[in-house]
């Protein structure tokens, strides 16, 4: 036999198992036919729910039936015509020859409703059952007085009704029953059952979370119940690449006659195509057990008195349950028993060779781990045969990298419960507690599912694609914190944040939690970064961006972690407190008992530079650019990137801004003397002294902030930063050369290095498909990786875009140029701007080029008084503003105009100018969210209307400029989506038409905006 190419581990992608399609046909409501006299004992004395009830709840089981009554076939019809029966069980009674008679009416009545029966076992009722059973009633059994006959019943006719669809479309194995003996299959069923589901709630400890570990449960094995030869044979050939192993009698029908040997046929048939499949023969003639062996099959003595016991211990051992025990042939011994997929891959370290092969020969692996209903890896070693390896070290290599990537797979998109004594390496989101995530441990838990729904870990080549390691410390240890010492009238009521935060410090988090958080770090090799997750953050209407603190825990000794990770969570508990939090709750009508905080516990993405640390790139992309320049195009999304902490980047510091869609055409990189003026010139990293971090309301207290020029030699430069040749003035790419450092990010962008243009296209078309909403996301990449590791980017964060739901589209689709002031078809920003009295503009008429120096200070000077009254006003001048050529526009710097919240360039007839694309002062624009509006109305582009303006009073006048105040705010729409914006005149009202950009996503096609 040729050998198959065994499947390469590094791209391979496990197929999710949906274990929600299994079991799709369940039993909900079981009619029960018989006197009233036999449900009374049964309701009363036999307390059938309740004793289901118990049954069900002790196996894990959730939802166990009802019954209803009905004590002849006329009622049964009639009910069964107004309620849904899913089970009809009859009572069948050997003296009162209407029993079968009314389950053929039944049955006539409803054909697809199974029919059971339960009688007291006689031999009468085998010779009624053989002459009057037809085909109308589907299976009947002894009623011993145990109501775990009744869980038997139930779950065999459930199986039957899933067995094709779960066993051979899906792959859950199953058990073949061959036993023609009432009394002996009513008695092995309901065993094999309860072997069956405590089984599978044994290997409950396989799923993450309750969830998972209730969906394990529709993976159990089935059992498949037949009573002749002829069906025992069609049932194995239909099933057998699923089977477990089958458990038969010797004697039973064959070709409609009795016989003695039809076991015996049928194990050989089975040993024809299988030498080491699972084949138990029991019978009630101990003089079969040598015919048993010599067919290599395992014989129980039906009348032995311990079958049970013996039954029980033959399915644990040969049918896969229970578990896996490694045996080595040469030593006959047991080398290891594990009982979970850690000890079993564990175990696969220090095996020999002999029992190795032993298991891998008969197929072993792969039959224990879909009888734990570990599918994917089951299919996974299904697909490879013992034949296909060269050695036994192969085998050893390719089963323990796969359960390892197994193990990966399955904890992605999986909020796991934190177990302190299963907690390993290989689980990246868990929870501490039952209470809420929060809004950013829901995101992070979002990003974890949408990644392996999409196939997103492993799609770039040499790059891996996750969350970082995260526990979430839910809003249940808020509470209990908060409960437990009596903080909530102090915090509601202090108003200093030092105290609050010295309360909350001095006070013990619970002992359990802090139990859990130490074991959480004897995983973890990365400082932590301790994050705010109030239930109010990141939410689709008020994202409470920035409200809630954040700290960073350095690598130390875990004691001295325990302790800080400890003070770091108070301290974020505390934050929800501090004074601008409650200003922020009040701003939007919540108040402080609404605000519970769950805190993320997260690895910090990053490497250790001389006494700092930091990741390569720190970032923020956006779905929607509504600063669109050059080619850029809205819907292209726009993102910011920085070396080192992200802290620069929500802070406003200078930033490389990019398109994902146009990487290679920077602004900021447009010539080199722009290249080494507007990018980043610092940078921060965690202080990894763990004396630097104490409990603060200062969140960047063991932050550094460095500069290129002493970063020099940490070697974390080669890969984001250029060389500015002053001698030459040209930019160099890369650190090869003597000059100085520029972070141009051109290794990346320009030579796609690393493919973080390709990645971040990806991330936000799928991540606003799937969110329905324009979203921002923050991540960090580390690029300086040991050789033959994949690069790392982290997905840290994603939101909704708050304010394009709210006004997006705001513009009406026709605009009466006669009710604005100016009408833009070249705008930038997005929304509506409210509060705006006043309006300041350059007086054409007096205007001229050689005045544009006069006229930059005229417009500081009345800036000067907007600053100082804290108000915002329009500003409308011909040419650019703040360009360095006055010939081209008026030469302003951002500080004499940084009180106009929206800026608008003007052509004049001998003065037309294309929009602004100043770096710097473009940078500003977007950092503030200025609305900026070009019009040339001469060309029919736009239009201004100056007469309006002119017939208004002046509150304010000189040479060069007009100022306008109006009693009541303008009515300011600009429009992100179509660029478009007007300035409304005086007391117009818009009755606009909203059609948001969150409906609009709806019309997208499958991709996005593309």
């Amino acid at each position: 036999m040729d050998k198959k190419e065994l499947p390469d581990l590094r791209t391979y992608e496990f197929e999710e198992f949906e274990f929600n399609q299994l079991m799709q046909n369940r039993i909900h409501k079981v009619l029960i036919v018989c006197s009233n006299y036999d449900f009374y004992m049964l309701e009363e004395d036999g307390r059938i729910d309740e004793r289901l009830f118990n049954e069900y709840t002790s196996l894990s089981l959730r939802h166990p039936p009802s019954f209803v009554h009905a004590h002849s076939a006329k009622r049964a019809i009639k009910l069964m015509e107004t309620v849904k029966i899913d089970l009809v069980i009859t009572w069948l009674d050997v003296g009162n020859y209407q029993t079968f008679e009314t389950s053929k009416q039944i049955k006539n009545a409803f054909p697809n409703v199974p029919i059971a029966a339960l009688s007291y076992y006689s031999s009468e009722l085998k010779k009624r059952l053989k002459k009057d059973r037809e085909s109308v009633i589907d299976v009947v059994f002894q009623w011993n007085g145990n109501v775990e006959i009744f869980l038997a019943i139930i779950k065999l006719a459930e199986d039957r009704m899933n067995a094709e669809k779960d066993i051979n479309q899906i792959g859950v194995k199953a058990i073949l029953l061959v036993e023609d003996s009432l009394r002996f299959y009513s008695r092995y069923i309901p065993m094999i059952y309860k072997v069956i589901l405590k089984q599978t709630r044994a290997l409950m400890s396989e799923g993450l979370n309750e969830h998972r570990r209730m969906l394990l449960m529709r993976g159990r094995p089935k059992i498949l119940l037949t009573t002749n030869y002829e069906d025992g044979i069609e049932a194995f050939e239909f099933y057998r690449k699923n089977l477990l192993g089958v458990i038969s009698d010797v004697k039973y029908f064959k070709n409609g006659v009795a016989n003695t040997q039809a076991g015996f046929y049928l194990l050989s048939h089975v040993r024809s195509i299988d030498r080491y499949f699972p084949f138990l023969i029991q019978s009630s003639d101990k003089k079969n057990e040598v015919r048993t062996l010599e067919l290599k099959g395992k014989f129980l003595h039906k009348y032995s008195d311990t079958l049970g016991v013996d039954i029980k211990h033959y399915i644990a051992k040969y049918f896969a349950f229970g578990n896996f025990e490694f045996w080595d042939p040469e030593q006959e011994k047991v080398l290891a028993k594990v009982k979970d997929l850690k000890e079993f891959q564990k175990a696969l370290a220090t095996v020999t060779d002999d029992c190795l092969v032993y298991h891998a020969i008969r197929s072993e692996y792969s039959k224990w781990l879909r009888s734990r209903a570990l599918f994917p890896l089951a299919d996974l070693f299904s697909n490879v045969e013992f034949e296909d390896f060269d050695d036994p070290d192969q085998i050893r290599d390719f089963l323990i990298r796969s359960i390892k990537k197994y193990r990966v797979y399955r904890s992605r998109g999986v909020i796991a419960k934190f177990d302190l004594d299963n907690y390993d390496e290989y689980l990246g989101f868990s929870r501490i507690g039952e209470g809420a995530l929060g809004g950013k441990g829901r995101g992070l838990a979002f990003i974890d599912s949408f990644l392996k729904r999409n196939k997103l870990f492993n799609k770039f080549k040499d790059v891996t694609i996750s969350i970082p390691r995260t526990v979430v410390v839910s809003t249940e240890v808020f509470d209990e914190f908060i409960e437990r010492h009596d903080l909530i009238h102090f915090a509601a009521n202090c108003k200093n944040d030092e105290e609050i935060l010295e309360k909350f410090v001095s006070k013990p988090l619970p002992s359990w939690v802090l139990k859990d958080i130490a074991v959480f770090l004897q995983v973890c090799t990365s400082p932590i970064a301790v994050r705010s997750s109030s239930v109010l953050e990141d939410s689709h209407y008020q994202p409470f961006a920035g409200v809630f603190a954040t700290y960073m825990i350095p690598s130390t000794e875990k004691d001295k972690m325990v302790e800080m990770i400890s003070n770091a969570i108070k301290s974020v508990f505390a934050s929800s407190f501090f004074q601008n939090s409650k200003s922020y709750l009040k701003a939007t009508s919540r108040t402080v008992e609404e605000d519970k905080m769950a805190v993320i516990l997260q690895e910090v993405v990053g490497k250790v530079y001389d006494d700092v640390y930091y990741p390569n790139i720190s970032g923020v992309a956006r779905s929607i650019n509504f600063y669109p320049i050059g080619e850029e195009k809205p819907h292209e999304g726009i993102a910011k990137i920085a070396l080192g902490l992200g802290e620069i980047i929500v802070g406003g510091g200078r930033t490389l801004r990019f398109s994902p869609y146009h990487p290679k055409k920077i602004l900021q990189l447009s010539s080199p003397g722009t290249a080494q003026r507007e990018t980043q010139k610092y940078f921060y990293g965690l202080d990894m002294d763990p004396n630097s971090y104490q409990a603060s309301t200062n969140e960047g207290i063991n932050k550094k902030k460095i500069s290129l020029r002493k970063a020099k030699n940490h070697g974390s430069l080669k890969y984001v930063a250029s060389t500015y040749d002053l001698q030459n003035n040209i930019i160099r790419p890369g650190t090869m050369h003597d000059g100085i450092r520029v972070l141009t990010f051109d290794n990346i962008l320009k030579f796609n290095t690393f493919p973080l243009a390709e990645i971040l296209k990806d991330l936000l078309r799928v991540g606003q498909r799937e969110m329905r909403n324009p979203i921002e996301i923050e991540f960090a990449v580390k690029l300086d990786v040991e050789k033959g590791s994949p690069k790392e980017f982290s997905f840290l964060q994603i939101r909704p875009i708050v304010e394009t739901v709210e006004s997006a589209s705001i513009l009406p689709e026709e605009v009466n140029e006669e009710d604005t002031i100016i009408y833009s078809e070249s705008a930038l920003g997005n929304g509506k701007y409210e509060e705006i009295t006043d309006f300041v503009y350059v007086k054409p008429d007096t205007f001229n080029s050689a005045n544009t120096r006069e006229i930059a200070k005229a417009v500081e000077e009345i800036n000067k008084k907007f600053e100082e009254k804290e108000e915002k006003y329009i500003l409308v001048g011909p040419g650019r503003w703040g360009s360095s050529d006055p010939w081209l526009g008026i030469p302003v710097i951002w500080p004499q105009i940084s009180s106009a919240k929206i800026i608008v360039e003007a052509g004049l007839h001998d003065f037309r100018i294309d929009p602004s694309q100043g770096t710097h002062f473009f940078q500003n624009l977007t950092s503030f969210r200025v609305g900026y509006l070009t019009i040339n109305p001469f060309i029919n582009d736009g239009f201004f209307d100056l007469d309006y303006l002119n017939n208004l009073k002046a509150d304010f006048e000189n040479e060069y400029l007009r100022h306008i105040k109006f009693k009541e705010p303008l009515t300011i729409l600009v429009d992100g989506k179509t660029n478009k914006a007007a300035i409304y005149k005086a007391g117009i009202e818009i009755n606009n038409h909203k059609d948001t950009l969150e409906e609009s996503v709806d019309e997208l096609p499958p991709d996005g905006f593309m």
